[in-house]
């Protein structure tokens, strides 16, 4: 078996810390990318879509060709992991908006649903088998509506906050900020035994 090599999307937003979780769960330096270009995609066994500004990251993607490009993986059964805004760039309708998306998971989602950056909070969710974990809201997107074939793994109230959809992830919070890397643990479980 070979070292996974894990991608972060570096076009905006708070890739630096995706990045440490990776390597805190005992990736070496070089095994964690950060992807701007389609070249950088194509070396990757998994990319993570960190929380950042959705609608300009969807323009930079376009603009890169990274939007097809990660739709093509995808279809080929690369694993992603989306937070925060990555899950806005998943969805596959984002209410009230017609910016640019890659429509990978079938779910309908709010953005800003639970108010502004001094809304921020953070809470615990009991997550499908992991338990109790922390989640840092910030300015987060909320999931209206899933499709019937997307497992909920946890849920704020009653909003689904954590879900799978096939080798997909999506989490509307920020794993990333807190010292509890077992959903990026969980993401690299994702990759398959030929890489692990």
């Amino acid at each position: 078996m070979r070292q996974p090599r894990v991608g972060v999307l570096a076009l905006q937003g708070d890739m630096r810390e995706h990045a440490a979780a990776l390597r805190a769960c005992g990736l070496p330096e070089h095994a964690v990318t950060e992807i701007r270009s389609v070249d950088e995609l194509a070396r990757v066994d998994g990319l993570v879509l960190p929380g950042g500004e959705s609608t300009t990251v969807g323009r930079l993607l376009r603009i890169e060709g990274l939007d097809e490009a990660i739709v093509q993986r995808a279809a080929e059964g690369m694993p992603l992991f989306a937070t925060c805004a990555g899950v806005i760039l998943l969805a596959t309708e984002v209410l009230h908006s017609q910016q640019p998306r890659l429509g990978l998971i079938p779910v309908q989602v709010e953005r800003n649903a639970y108010g502004r950056q001094v809304d921020s909070f953070e809470t615990r969710l009991e997550v499908d088998g992991m338990g109790e974990m922390d989640a840092v809201f910030i300015r987060a997107p909320r999931i209206v509506a899933t499709d019937p074939r997307v497992r909920v793994l946890a849920r704020h109230r009653q909003d689904p906050v954590l879900c799978r959809y096939g080798r997909i992830l999506a989490a509307t919070f920020h794993p990333e900020l807190t010292p509890d890397h077992r959903l990026h643990r969980y993401f690299l479980s994702m990759l398959g035994p030929d890489v692990g």
